[in-house]
């Protein structure tokens, strides 16, 4: 369970088309920027963020990501919060397992993007839909 950190700064983007993709990458990226978070780990986050937007996309067709910068513990991150309304996922376990995909992709979505980050949480309900929830570390 991902603990209680102070907000620092939120705001909302909506991902309905593929189009929406690319300014919410810009967007996380100044985010991290303006944390100082290093190139490596802006890498691994705007990574993770891409496939989970693309996810909702595909499995959902879009949702809400509420990007907030955080601070707990004396560090400091962005908590990124995708949340969709599509049809769920029915077993979540199977689909954190590497290789396993309902879309006939490689299956690596989900479970690389959990690799990527500091702190990853999912809740689905099937017929109600999934939220995502990330945080990297500026030095994490």
């Amino acid at each position: 369970m991902i603990k209680t950190a102070i907000l620092l700064a939120t705001e909302h983007m909506s991902i309905l088309r593929e189009e929406d993709v690319v300014p919410f990458r810009y967007r996380v990226k100044e985010c991290a920027a303006g944390i100082k978070m290093g190139l490596v780990n802006q890498t691994y986050l705007i990574t993770a963020a891409s496939e989970l937007a693309r996810n909702m996309l595909k499995y959902a067709d879009g949702g809400i990501v509420l990007i907030e910068t955080i601070e707990r513990d004396g560090e400091t991150g962005i908590r990124l919060m995708f949340k969709d309304q599509g049809p769920g996922i029915e077993d979540v376990g199977l689909a954190l397992k590497d290789g396993f995909s309902t879309g006939g992709s490689l299956g690596v979505g989900l479970p690389g993007a959990k690799r990527l980050v500091n702190e990853f949480e999912i809740a689905s309900e099937p017929g109600k839909g999934t939220s995502v929830t990330i945080i990297r570390w500026a030095n994490g």
